[in-house]
């Protein structure tokens, strides 16, 4: 029982899987920061080009 429970406790594969997640949603929120900053900036150009024709 104590050596099925060492094990358990040693067994790494599950990590991988979360930190792969963790990088994959940090970069997600960084995309979508930039994409809508991106966003609110072309807005402006178009809305200044709009209003100088």
């Amino acid at each position: 029982m104590i050596s099925t429970l060492t094990q358990f406790f040693k067994n790494e594969d599950g990590a991988t899987a979360i930190e792969y997640g963790l990088i994959a949603a940090l970069i997600a929120v960084a995309a979508i920061a930039a994409f809508q900053l991106v966003g609110t900036n072309l807005s402006g150009i178009f809305n200044s080009i709009a209003g100088d024709l």
